[in-house]
Formats: structure tokens, C-alpha cells, sequence
């Protein structure tokens, strides 16, 4: 039985992206829209609009044209969204890679997605160079300039014509972000542009935005799509200001929110965190904050409600810190929590630990894993989705779309959920083994695949395993020695630290005689995990 959301459907404009984000430019010429949060360096929403026309104009110049994809390995900056919009004004399709990846994790993206330019940073350049050696790219451009490379003031001073292309936001991708999905290696993510514009429309009914007033603080990657669509895609479009942060310092960020009086922070788990426990919290003025929605992963309803405690006491602010829902596949919101006042007719404030409502036109099922058949009222079952942010499937990959997306529309998100009587959801568990760890995803096949390549490891399983202290998933691996080895725990996470980014590190490692496998030779995780 589908579950209908329980707000009101909304328009979704037959826009591209950029004509939606940027539509009110001409109107807010003169406001920042994006702010550099450590040097103040500040682009209009006039000057974005302008150049968002060069770069596009500029990529059609080097014979770029529709359904090409450029990669984007960049950390968060003013001219992230310069990007990202040009390429997309272009007909393009940006296609994000995580700043942390190694040379081959890069390699692998730009060669399945068929990318023909990488655009990058000369701090990245060693990684980008190695990556390119053998994939379809054909030109590497450095934002900030290396020689032999275009540069960004190149591109942006371009005098080509303005790029014309005609769009369909229903079929045609903007972007092409890399997920694994519900299971298994990391696969493209087809998002058109009605997917972007539908999640940033059917957002803004829980939002209570106040028009071309909100400062948004970015410091969660662009390259992830909670990065991409919540804080800069929406920002811009709600006519605020988007304050950017490299990377996560928590002394930097407390200071951002002070001195640019941040009014949103869309943040992960462990910033909650820091905001609920750390004393540098003191130290800093955070009135000007009315609203904090952690997502990426589960958030503790017990930390959400120290940090919201923590964050009122002796303030003359109303801060709420609630929740969202979502993944790559849904662009990436199904649920979130409402702003205080906007809850559905008769409901009251959103429980801590609750992801909250259903988006308006979304639609939700709970289906039980075992037969297929939707729970029972009151009981948990898999989160299936249905609505216009529903990706369009896996690039290439039609066994992996058949199996998350169904002939129906649904989404098989492989989470486990309950919803109460008012059609508030809470994500329970997990059906899918994918380990959440900081937000980012990890998959155990793929370090295995990792783990095997050492000639000493016989066989490998990876499963996450929670860490009590900080709420976070671990991945741990299970090893079997091969003979006469005498790899120690050490080894193992040397060996993957060299392969693979940061957040995908092995934290634990147990050695043991034997995997566990089923008859058709499928690694029993249920077995290591009641084991760990």
C-alpha cells in the first residue's frame, strides 16, 4: 500500500538547472551568493549568472556538446557552483569525484563514466595526471592554473557565443555522481535535471524559507549530492548566500557561522556531535543559527537533543536540530524534518530520531524483505520510494537499476523503517550491507577485492561494525592468512590505506580459518556480524 506524503504536491518547473537556480539573478544582481569563508572573497548572484554563461560558452568553444560528461575533482570553493552550472548550461553532465580518491579509484570513474575533460586543482594534479594516463579525457583544466592547462580565468574570459542548447529536464542528465548504491562497486547515478529541480521544489514546503535572507554555511563536499542539491544547488535558489569551507575545522566553521551570522547548517553526524560535547563551542556566538539538519547518516536522537539543548541555553534563539532521509538515487531527499510551525495540520514537533515526512509528491512503501508483501501497520519494513527526484537507473548497468528501481517507479532504498500515525518515518536498520561511515559510503566488496589482491590474504569479508563511542559504523575485516604468513594487523590496514581514500580505511581487522559462505559461495555476513 503506497503511503502518500502528507503535505500538498508541488509545480516542478520544465526548467534545466541552471535556468532554475539562477532565475532570480537579474533580480539580486548585486547580493553575494557565494561567500569564500576564510578569505571573504564573495561572488554576486549577477557575477554567478555571468559567468556560469562564459564557462558554458567556453566548454562548447573546445567541441564539447550535449550529453558530454566533464569530471569535477575539486573541494568546496566560490567556483565550485561556477562550474558545475556552466557545464550544465552547456548540455553537459558534471560528473563529481570525491577529492579524497586515489589516482585509480579516480581512474575507474572517468573511465566509466566516458568523461572527455577533468577539470581540477594544481593541488590535485599529481593524483589527476596519474588517473587520466589511460581513459578517454582529453584535456585536463586547472582552476588555478598549471602550465599546459586552461585555467579558469581562460575559460571565464572566453568571447565564443553564449552556448544554445535545447534541454529536456525530463530525459537529459545534469549530473552523474558515483554511489554503491544498495550493494556491490561504486556505479554512476543518472540524475536529470528535473531530478535536481523536483528535490530542491518539493523541499522548500518543510523549509520556511525567508526570500534572499538565508546564509547557508558549506562545509559538506559538492562533490557528494547532499552537498550538491541541499546546500549549494538550494541555496542559490532560495537567493541567499552560500558560505564554502574547504574541509571540516571545527574552530573555522564555529567562527564562519559567527562572523557570516550563518542561519542554516546542513551537517553530518559527527558535527552534531561536536556541537553537542566540544568546548569550543562556548567560545563562539551561534545565535544567528535557526535551523541544523544533520543527514548522510543516522543521527542519535539523544545527541540531536543535547546539541538543540546545548545550542539554546543562554541564546535568545529558537535552533532546532532535526533530520533528513535520503541517498544518491533520490537526488538525494525523500524525508526530512519540518521547519517548527510547518508540521501537517494536527501534527505536533517532529520527534528526535525521526527522519520526519515524506517530501510533497513522494510516495512510500514499507515492505517486508522476507516476502515481498507490505508490513503490517505498525511494523517496520523496507523503505521503497516513488517520485519525481527518483534517479533515471545505473549508468550501463541495467541488472544493477532492475535491481533498486522496479517497473513500477519504486525505489528499493534497502533501509528499514517504520512510520507512525501522523507519517512520520524512522529509519530503523539496514537491509543492504553498504557501511556508513562519516556520512560516506564503504563498500565491503569492493575492499575485499582490495584485500585479495595481497599475497598473503587467501580470502577476505569486510562488514561495519558499530562503534558505541562515536555512533559510527567501522568497516572490520575478517582474514584468512595464506599459509606460512605471518601478516599481522598492521599489514592489512597499511596495505589498504596505500589503495584506497580515507573514509574507505579497514579500522579493525580479526584473522580467522575461514569465511563463512553460503552453498552458492555468498559471504554470510550475519555470521560475522554476530560474531563481532
Amino acid at each position: 500500500m503506497a503511503i502518500a506524503s502528507r503535505y500538498p504536491d508541488v509545480e516542478i518547473p520544465e526548467l534545466s538547472v541552471p535556468q532554475f537556480v539562477l532565475a532570480g539573478a537579474a533580480d539580486r544582481a548585486d547580493a553575494p551568493a557565494l561567500i569564500d569563508g576564510l578569505s571573504g572573497e564573495t561572488i554576486t548572484h549577477g557575477q554567478l549568472a555571468a559567468y556560469v554563461d562564459r564557462f558554458a560558452a567556453a566548454l562548447h568553444a573546445r567541441g564539447l556538446r550535449k550529453g558530454d560528461v566533464v569530471a569535477v575533482l575539486c573541494p568546496n570553493t566560490i567556483w565550485y557552483p561556477v562550474v558545475f552550472h556552466g557545464i550544465a548550461a552547456a548540455g553537459c553532465v558534471t560528473s563529481p569525484i570525491n577529492s579524497l580518491y586515489t589516482a585509480e579509484e579516480i581512474a575507474f570513474q572517468l573511465k566509466d563514466s566516458g568523461a572527455k575533460v577533468l577539470v581540477t586543482i594544481s593541488m590535485f594534479m599529481d593524483r589527476a595526471q596519474s588517473a587520466v594516463e589511460k581513459t578517454p579525457v582529453d584535456e585536463i583544466v586547472v582552476l588555478d592554473g598549471a602550465e599546459g592547462h586552461a585555467s579558469l580565468p581562460e575559460l571565464l574570459g572566453s568571447d565564443a557565443p553564449s552556448a544554445t542548447v535545447d534541454i529536456d529536464p525530463a530525459t537529459d542528465l545534469v549530473t552523474l555522481p558515483y554511489s554503491s548504491g544498495t550493494t556491490g562497486l561504486p556505479k554512476g547515478v543518472m540524475l536529470t535535471h528535473r531530478n535536481l529541480v523536483a528535490n530542491v521544489s518539493q523541499s522548500r514546503p518543510l523549509a520556511g524559507v525567508r526570500e534572499g535572507q538565508e546564509r547557508i554555511i558549506a562545509v559538506l563536499p559538492f562533490f557528494h549530492i547532499y552537498g550538491l542539491t541541499v546546500l549549494m544547488n538550494q541555496g542559490l535558489q532560495w537567493g541567499g548566500a552560500v558560505v564554502t569551507l574547504p574541509r571540516f575545522d571545527l574552530e573555522q566553521f564555529l567562527r564562519v557561522i559567527q562572523d557570516h551570522k550563518i542561519t542554516r547548517a546542513f551537517v553530518a553526524p559527527p558535527i552534531v556531535l561536536a556541537l553537542a560535547k566540544h568546548p569550543l563551542v562556548d567560545q563562539f556566538d551561534l545565535s544567528s543559527l535557526h535551523s541544523i539538519t544533520s543527514g548522510a547518516a543516522p543521527l542519535d536522537a539523544a545527541l540531536a537533543q543535547a546539541a538543540q539543548d546545548r545550542l539554546r541555553k543562554g541564546a535568545d534563539t529558537g535552533v532546532t536540530v532535526g533530520q533528513g532521509y535520503g541517498m544518491t538515487e533520490l537526488s538525494p531527499v525523500s524525508h526530512t524534518t519540518p521547519e517548527t510551525g510547518l508540521e501537517p495540520a494536527g501534527a505536533g514537533p517532529t520527534p528526535k530520531g525521526s527522519v520526519g515526512y515524506a517530501l510533497p509528491n513522494t510516495e512510500c512503501r514499507l515492505v517486508d524483505p522476507a516476502t515481498g508483501e507490505d508490513s503490517a501497520p505498525g511494523e517496520r519494513g523496507e523503505l521503497w520510494v516513488r517520485g519525481p527526484q527518483v534517479m533515471a537507473g545505473y549508468l550501463n548497468n541495467a541488472q544493477a537499476t532492475a535491481n533498486t528501481l522496479d517497473g513500477e517507479g519504486w525505489l528499493h532504498t534497502g533501509d528499514v523503517a517504520i512510520v507512525d500515525d501522523e507519517g512520520r518515518f524512522t529509519v530503523v536498520d539496514r537491509v543492504k550491507e553498504l557501511i556508513k561511515y562519516k556520512g560516506y559510503q564503504v563498500a565491503p566488496a569492493e575492499l575485499e577485492a582490495v584485500l585479495l589482491g595481497h599475497p598473503e590474504i587467501a580470502d577476505a569479508a569486510v562488514i561495519g561494525v558499530l562503534d558505541t563511542d562515536s555512533g559510527e559504523e567501522l568497516p572490520k575485516a575478517f582474514v584468512v592468512r595464506a599459509p606460512g604468513s605471518e601478516l599481522t594487523e598492521d599489514g592489512v590496514k597499511s596495505f589498504i590505506a596505500e589503495r584506497v581514500a580515507p573514509h574507505k580505511k579497514i579500522r579493525l581487522v580479526e584473522f580467522i580459518e575461514v569465511v563463512p559462505k553460503s552453498s552458492a559461495g555468498k559471504i554470510l555476513r550475519k555470521d560475522l556480524k554476530a560474531r563481532a
